[in-house]
């Protein structure tokens, strides 16, 4: 294999600009099909879900490929979806997923590649296929950890979009390790050899399209990114139902009041980080909703409540700020809502968007693994009692609200269409 190793270019050329692409195809105003290609991960399907409920609005059939457990946990009933696992990577994905939330730095990045990205194209390669040859898609949007898609695509001689649903990729994280870069481009490389292109590209960034859910009002400087890079903001979904004892917020009497969240993390880094905030807001002025299971606070002070599942988009209508691991759709719904946020970075794009959202002004980071209850505390009640960061992150939102989101995704996806 090592033999036929082929280069795959950067997505930067040698004067540091960014490749121009093809030009898109103009629109006719036809109704179109539209197949989106999602990993199993939450995080990454959500934006697809409003993205593809714009598209349907507008008359357009469109459909789902990857894990169906997990898109029919997330998309509305009656969604089609395309079956595309296979059942010994299936097995192995949840035990992959605890081995690498234990792992750090260039260990966690090389098994996500080695042992969840790679693997994950090859399992899904097939299934991407024949949604292909059912659904027989105009375009085919693809998340940047699917490395299938893009390659079914361009065998087909369709074209295809970048769902970039986090923007960490864009900030070039890797640019201090030019090896490891370069390591990752082979990777990707090898994959298209493997499924027989030898016309490489970098998977993750499409030379058609790239929908980037972020704004530069969060990123930074974006001038020097061609006109095929659609800065979106982010694509958010209604918020959704569920019982809430909403009444517990009213009983606060007019105090502020903190989301903490931590995602999907899980196991005693997530209890003693649980642990620490609690400690840090029991004598604060401020009701705390932490969406966590019970048991990892099994008793947490009075002004605390803890739900293993929360209404997140309507909860942060009531917040005036948030505690968070840095994950990008949970940062760019608090910006959305105006709310400056305490960011515990742990791993993947979660350190790359906390510096974002400090670049910005609208937030403070803390140490996930060290953080103690008093430097919590004290970023806490920072970020609530100066203004600055409050107004920064209302500047931010205010740009998400500009940008469009899904309707200027839907937009995009059929001009390319």
């Amino acid at each position: 294999m090592s033999g036929r190793r082929m280069k795959v270019p950067s997505l930067l050329n040698a004067d540091g600009k960014v490749a121009r692409p093809a030009p898109e195809a103009a629109e006719d105003g036809a109704r179109r099909r539209f197949l989106f290609a999602v990993p199993p991960l939450t995080g990454h399907v959500n934006p697809t879900v409003a993205v593809g409920a714009e598209l349907a609005r507008r008359g357009h059939k469109v459909a789902w490929v990857g894990q169906r457990s997990v898109l029919e946990r997330l998309l509305r009933r009656g969604s089609q979806i395309f079956t595309a696992e296979d059942e010994a990577f299936a097995a192995r994905l949840e035990q992959a997923r605890h081995e690498w939330v234990r792992l750090r730095g260039p260990a966690a990045l090389r098994f996500l590649w080695e042992e969840f990205i790679v693997p994950l194209g090859h399992a899904m390669m097939p299934g991407v296929e024949a949604a292909i040859g059912r659904f027989h898609p105009d375009v085919v949007i693809s998340d940047q950890q699917v490395l299938a898609a893009p390659v079914a695509a361009r065998l087909r001689g369709l074209p295809w979009a970048t769902c970039a649903t986090t923007s960490a990729e864009l900030a070039r994280p890797l640019a201090g390790m030019p090896l490891v870069e370069e390591w990752i481009r082979e990777l990707i490389g090898g994959f298209q050899l493997d499924h027989g292109i030898d016309d490489l590209l970098d998977l993750r960034f499409s030379d058609h399209l790239v929908l980037v859910f972020s704004t530069g009002a969060l990123i930074g400087d974006i001038s020097f990114f061609p006109g095929h890079f659609a800065f979106v903001g982010p694509a958010l979904r209604r918020p959704a139902a569920g019982d809430f004892p909403w009444h517990w917020l009213d009983e606060g009497g007019g105090r502020p009041a903190v989301l903490v969240s931590l995602g999907t993390i899980d196991g005693p880094a997530g209890e003693r980080f649980f642990r620490a905030a609690a400690d840090a807001v029991r004598d604060m002025g401020v009701r705390a909703v932490f969406a966590a299971p019970p048991a990892a606070l099994p008793d947490p002070p009075p002004n605390v409540l803890v739900r293993e599942h929360v209404p997140q988009m309507a909860l942060l209508k009531r917040m005036s700020a948030v505690v968070s691991h840095g994950g990008h759709n949970t940062v760019c719904e608090a910006l959305a809502h105006g709310l400056p946020l305490v960011v515990a970075p742990i791993r993947a794009d979660q350190p790359v968007v906390a510096r974002q959202v400090v670049g910005a002004g609208a937030g403070i980071t803390v140490r996930y693994g060290r953080v103690g209850a008093g430097e919590l505390r004290s970023a806490l009640g920072s970020v609530l009692g100066n203004a600055a960061y409050r107004e920064a992150a209302v500047r931010v939102g205010e740009s998400f609200a500009a940008a469009g989101g899904a309707a200027h995704a839907a937009d995009r996806l059929e001009k390319l269409a």
